[in-house]
């Protein structure tokens, strides 16, 4: 019974204010800086979502960090690792985000597709899975040979792409106007889809 009145008459002295809570004035937490001028804040890096298992690092503007690649869309490349090595095809997709490329009929993935609507039966599909582009080398057709690549201005100021083994220049206007027609087929074959 004692303990009781003693602790009824502690809580009455307690005053409750907005700036108080119970009894104790509050105060911004504040960290000692451990060296004198520089403060042991350390910011966060922002973090882009991708997919709900995958997270990205961001630049401070929310753009996320992009890599610079050897490879290019619509080259032609051999795999040098992995379970489709010394296969030679074409980048058709890039994924600067994470390194990525995708390359035509290689690492093909199974993928199980629910049917959308009634009586539609469901699919079992083949589709091309994701190649981290250091595992691509570029690939000479003529000499049939996988090389790195090197850069070099031309007398005309316009800087290339080369093979180092063969000197084969890979940036040639040729293989941008085949890139450029697959590219409008492509768009026009997903629009008469759509």
């Amino acid at each position: 019974m004692a303990a009781m009145a003693a602790l009824q008459s502690s809580m009455v002295g307690l005053s409750l204010s907005s700036n108080s809570f119970l009894g104790q004035r509050l105060s911004p937490i504040t960290l000692p800086s451990l060296l004198p001028g520089k403060s042991t804040e350390k910011q966060c890096p922002i973090v882009m979502r991708l997919k709900r298992w995958e997270r990205k690092e961001c630049k401070p503007n929310s753009l996320p960090i992009l890599h610079k690649m050897h490879v290019k869309l619509g080259d032609t490349v051999q795999v040098i690792s992995g379970r489709e090595r010394g296969k030679v095809g074409e980048i058709t997709k890039i994924f600067k985000h994470n390194s990525t490329v995708i390359v035509k009929d290689l690492n093909l993935k199974t993928k199980h597709v629910k049917s959308r609507e009634e009586g539609e039966p469901g699919q079992i599909i083949k589709i091309e899975g994701p190649i981290h582009s250091s595992n691509v080398m570029l690939y000479s057709k003529d000499q049939k040979v996988a090389s790195r690549v090197g850069h070099k201005v031309l007398d005309n100021g316009k800087k290339v792409r080369y093979l180092l083994k063969t000197g084969e220049i890979i940036d040639s206007a040729e293989n941008w106007k085949k890139l450029k027609e697959a590219t409008k087929l492509t768009e026009e074959a997903t629009a008469a889809a759509a």
